[in-house]
């Protein structure tokens, strides 16, 4: 797998100019993503139904952009719903469609997995059905897991510190990058 950190200068007025460490440029996105739509594919290949579950803002462009993906290759249906949390104070978890999730098979989306929490708390609405499973996909995993949820579909893992960020830039619907700030 090959990772390559690109400095590309952020003009953000007259006077100042910022850096980004690009860790993922466009292109290697849509790689990553076709290589997990076809994982999804292989992981999946007897289900007739995938229920993509994004989490609100990226993690939903993302799931968007996989159903696309996986029309070509999945020979089943896939649908796309959102999954809305306030993601630092996660309470109450709402969903874009009221759906019968019983033997299901969810896959919870989202671009950037850092603590797990997220994630974790996004799973609490499929929980009171019975799904026959519950997978997760991140674009981006750090390994500083808080919270005991493994990531099935990974675009790139990276060991980062504590204090580093990783952004995924997302532009009309289409993913522009990441890169750790």
């Amino acid at each position: 797998m090959n990772c390559f950190i690109r400095l590309v200068p952020l003009v953000l007025g007259a006077q100042s100019i910022q850096m980004k460490n690009y860790i993922l440029s466009q292109a290697m996105c849509e790689r990553k993503l076709e290589r997990m739509a076809y994982e999804i594919a292989e992981q999946n290949v007897d289900e007739k139904l995938l229920i993509l579950a994004g989490i609100r803002e990226n993690g939903e462009v993302i799931a968007n952009l996989l159903k696309d993906l996986l029309a070509g290759i999945f020979p089943g249906k896939v649908d796309v719903i959102s999954v809305s949390l306030d993601k630092r104070n996660p309470g109450e978890i709402t969903l874009s469609k009221s759906l019968n999730f019983n033997e299901a098979i969810v896959i919870l989306v989202d671009d950037v997995a850092n603590s797990g929490k997220t994630m974790l708390y996004s799973l609490k609405p499929f929980l009171a059905f019975h799904p026959r499973k519950i997978q997760t996909l991140a674009l981006v995993e750090r390994t500083h897991k808080a919270y005991p949820v493994n990531t099935d579909y990974v675009g790139i893992s990276l060991a980062t510190t504590l204090q580093e960020h990783i952004f995924v830039e997302v532009k009309h619907g289409k993913l522009g990058g990441a890169w750790l700030e």
